[in-house]
């Protein structure tokens, strides 16, 4: 090429050129297409030398291919120069289209700027048109679409240097060296391109094998869990429905995977506990509940909710871990049970009592007598709603408070010997007769025998719903609620009736009597002061009777 000018080029000429270029295409990396673009300005354009310099992402640019010298490639290969280094160069000497010619006789002054270089000295120029050594062109090679235009991002630049027949480019060899940066930034574009791509297709995959490694875990991790685990539904008409569940939770309920998804979490929850799980959060919640078996059963579980979270459209699934706490609850309803029963009996105790006791009662009467006088004195009738609520009128009082849904507790008249049919709630406090003299002939063994047996006796002798309980020692006491004054009186001589039969103790019959005291429970009452009044009605019922009656023998 370093004869032809134009119109006069060879045809072998455009052949070479057109086959540099083609092998710009054709290399399979971009370190093989920077290489290429290299080679070719030394075998298709008549430089014997070429540097291409390669934009980095910060914006300095680095050698990153070199053709023609292998002692300067191995000098500046890799080497950087700054961005402002080489706007400044392709902003001086003279320009050529979209080529940079630096003459000698201006580029003295770059040669102390960070840009790598190879230096070359010479002899003054014989005639106007040859090549100096310390002349400099720069081929600046621009994003495909605008070459050279204000729109066109710098991608590199082509250094050449020493044209094979020293002498200046000419028109056309000026031309072929504009046409072959532009074809060498669209092919360097390309083979950035496919490199992205390759390693997006790279990052893609290990994420996908991640990905598939990560649901591999989750599955052994929820199909082997030693607890139960479901997948259910979340948000819309569909919420709760279970859609995927671990044999453990199966093997809790009794029930297949089948038929699992046929239900929600809802549909299994014992009713007394469904408040419960709609007061559950879906993220990080957690509710302690009963979940109902195949059997008909209820097993009580630890329920926590967790989300699984979709990355477009955002939470989409609940991940329910459900944990069997059966044996714990049973030790927590244990324990309860023996805070408030009798060891010895399993009848509940004298707080346990007293607890039912008051919450059946409130502070205010149920009748006029307590605010009659007073009421009187302010100037108001005594005024009382339906269910025994007084208007207190008295200053300071609390305001009416009869809207507070509580029923009173009513009981019989006193002091009226007929039965007027009211019912009410009646309070037996039973005293053993002649326990004292068992426990001291046949040993404490004995007295807690016939304690258990009166237990027994009196459970089974009333309705389901009354309260027996032991006080301590030999008394018991009854709550029997809805019950006359005949009918008070009639459970306590039949409650009698039973104790005294024979009872089996330390392998002989023994026997005691029983003394009841009917006491009756109204609202203005505290629990000691019903209690107080049955045990003295016990007392005045004991002492009414001749010693030799108190107990069966």
């Amino acid at each position: 090429m370093e004869t032809e000018s134009e119109p006069y080029v060879r045809l072998a000429t455009l052949r070479q050129l057109h086959q540099v270029m083609a092998d710009m295409n054709t290399a399979r990396s971009l370190a093989d297409t920077l290489q290429t673009v290299a080679d070719g300005v030394v075998t298709g354009l008549g430089f014997e030398l070429a540097c291409v310099n390669l934009v980095r992402p910060d914006g300095d640019l680095v050698v990153a291919a070199f053709a023609g010298n292998p002692a300067a490639e191995a000098l500046i290969t890799g080497r950087v120069g700054s961005r402002e280094s080489w706007e400044r160069r392709l902003s001086m000497g003279e320009h050529w289209g979209d080529l940079v010619f630096i003459p000698h006789t201006e580029g003295w002054i770059l040669d102390d700027d960070d840009v790598p270089q190879w230096y070359t000295d010479g002899p003054a120029p014989r005639f106007e048109d040859e090549w100096h050594p310390s002349d400099r062109l720069f081929a600046p090679m621009f994003t495909p679409g605008v070459q050279g235009g204000a729109c066109g991002e710098l991608i590199g630049v082509l250094s050449v240097d020493r044209p094979r027949n020293g002498r200046l480019p000419g028109a056309w060899g000026r031309e072929a060296l504009q046409m072959y940066a532009f074809q060498a930034a669209i092919a360097i574009s390309n083979a950035r391109l496919r490199a992205n791509m390759q390693r997006a297709l790279v990052r893609l995959e290990r994420e996908q094998q991640a990905l598939r490694a990560s649901e591999e875990s989750f599955r052994q991790a929820f199909e082997y869990a030693p607890s139960g685990m479901a997948i259910a539904e979340m948000g819309g008409d569909q919420h709760g429905r279970i859609l995927r569940t671990n044999d453990a939770l199966c093997r809790l309920l009794g029930r297949p995977a089948s038929a699992m998804r046929r239900y929600a979490f809802s549909d299994l929850v014992h009713p007394e506990d469904i408040g419960t799980l709609l007061r559950t959060s879906a993220e990080g919640g957690r509710a302690e509940l009963r979940l109902g078996r195949r059997d008909g059963t209820y097993v009580w579980v630890s329920l926590r909710n967790s989300v699984v979270a979709d990355a477009a459209d955002g939470p989409r699934f609940l991940l329910t871990h459900v944990e069997d706490i059966e044996d714990r609850k049973r030790r927590e309803l244990q324990l309860a049970h023996r805070a408030s029963h009798d060891s010895l009996t399993g009848l509940p105790n004298s707080a346990e009592l007293r607890s039912r006791l008051s919450s059946r009662l409130c502070t205010h009467p149920t009748n006029a007598g307590a605010l009659e006088s007073t009421d009187a004195a302010y100037g108001h009738p005594a005024v009382y709603d339906a269910n025994g609520h007084g208007f207190d009128f008295r200053p300071g009082a609390a305001a009416f408070d009869g809207f507070d849904h509580h029923v009173h507790t009513v009981a019989p008249d006193e002091n009226d010997r007929r039965d007027d049919g009211t019912k009410g709630l009646a309070v037996l406090f039973c005293d053993l007769d002649g326990f004292k003299s068992i426990n001291d002939r046949f040993g404490h063994n004995a007295g807690d025998a016939v304690l258990i047996e009166v237990a027994r006796r009196l459970t089974r002798g009333v309705r389901d719903g009354d309260t027996v309980a032991r006080l301590g020692g030999d008394e018991f006491v009854i709550l029997a609620d809805g019950l006359g004054r005949a009918d008070a009186q009639d459970l306590a001589v039949r409650l009698r009736n039973e104790i005294i039969q024979p009872i089996r103790a330390e392998g002989r019959a023994v026997r005691v009597g029983a003394s009841f005291g009917i006491g009756w429970a109204h609202c203005g009452m505290t629990a000691d002061e019903v209690l107080k009044s049955a045990d003295e009605r016990m007392y005045v019922e004991k002492r009414s009777r001749p010693k030799q009656h108190r107990r069966a023998g």
